[in-house]
């Protein structure tokens, strides 16, 4: 397979840092991912979290919420909406990504704020249009009184002050660590399986390649460096979107009306940049975008080719690439 060079101008938007080199463009899923050396994955965690993540009480006395509310597992880790609903009829800022194969990002969010599944999992719990919570003391406390969480808390995190907001993160981020989704039809397909995949998704995996866009969407998720000596938790991978302004999908999608990565930094070089997202399962988490305003596959991939090539591509070209990005899903069983 070929690599990208320390030397290959990155086509695709101006995806960073420019200094990325030695990884192979398509990669199998791993087995595991990377854990952090102050939260290591054990059975009794990923049990909590799992209960966590489906709990409405996790977010509020009232609240008819879970985690699994907008990150839907059986239906791709979306909610399939363009933005999702609250707390009280409020709505998320932001589409809400997927969190299948979470694991392999380096950074969270569609701006790259958070530098870890923990960070953001207590970001999370306290904003108020995700959680009921009046404080996270007040979660705490509830999950304190409850002997069944108590109990787990302990198994999980043995010693003294076991349920903690930080430990509830701690359980969260490591069951979200276990969510992969291994055996695409990609997947058997590079490891051998020539029959795996059709002739359309192996001519859209060439042109998808060709045209550029392997030049951002790369590696094991198809979103650049997973965790490894090369990028580690916290460094991002961004993109410039849209990298060619001024086509007709700007005004008709509302591209340009987000500036991305700024708001979070107020950095001027960071407009319009982005973490580029995960590619894996995509033909099974639409809408799409950060804004979620993009309803289809095969339009999202005629965006992208005009928003950042500045290409159109044929409808048997779209056809081809599309074939190729449905093979990137995986069988999807939450441990």
């Amino acid at each position: 397979m070929s690599r990208i060079s320390p030397f290959l101008p990155l086509t695709l938007g101006l995806c960073l840092p420019l200094s990325v080199w030695g990884f192979e463009h398509f990669q199998p899923l791993p087995k595991a991912v990377q854990q952090p050396a102050d939260n290591p994955a054990s059975t009794e965690k990923i049990s909590l979290g799992k209960k966590l993540f489906f709990d409405p009480a996790l977010l509020g006395t009232n609240s008819t919420l879970s985690c699994n509310s907008c990150h839907k597992l059986s239906t791709g880790g979306v909610d399939g909406k363009t933005v999702s609903r609250g707390q009280h009829g409020q709505y998320t800022y932001r589409s809400t990504p997927t969190l299948w194969n979470i694991g392999f990002q380096t950074v969270l969010y569609w701006d790259g704020r958070s530098r870890s599944l923990e960070e953001q999992t207590l970001d999370h719990l306290r904003d108020p249009v995700i959680s009921d919570n009046a404080h996270i003391g007040a979660m705490v406390q509830r999950l304190m009184d409850a002997e069944d969480y108590r109990q787990a808390f302990e198994a999980a995190f043995p010693g003294e002050d076991a349920v903690s907001a930080d430990n509830v993160a701690r359980a969260l981020a490591s069951f979200e660590r276990s969510l992969l989704t291994p055996d695409s039809p990609f997947d058997q397909y590079i490891r051998g399986d020539e029959n795996a995949i059709s002739a359309s998704a192996r001519r859209g995996m060439v042109l998808f390649n060709d045209s550029g866009c392997a030049s951002c969407h790369f590696g094991v998720n198809f979103a650049g460096p997973a965790p490894g000596p090369a990028m580690g938790p916290g460094d991002g991978f961004y993109e410039l979107f849209p990298n060619h302004l001024g086509s007709r999908y700007d005004e008709q999608y509302g591209l340009a009306d987000d500036l991305g990565r700024f708001e979070a930094t107020g950095n001027l070089r960071e407009k319009y940049m982005w973490r580029v997202p995960i590619l894996r399962n995509i033909a099974v988490t639409a809408p799409y975008f950060h804004n979620g305003r993009v309803k289809t596959l095969d339009e999202a991939v005629r965006v992208m080719a005009k928003t950042q090539l500045g290409k159109e591509f044929s409808d048997g070209e779209v056809q081809d690439i599309v074939a190729f990005l449905n093979s990137l899903t995986g069988r999807m069983a939450p441990p």
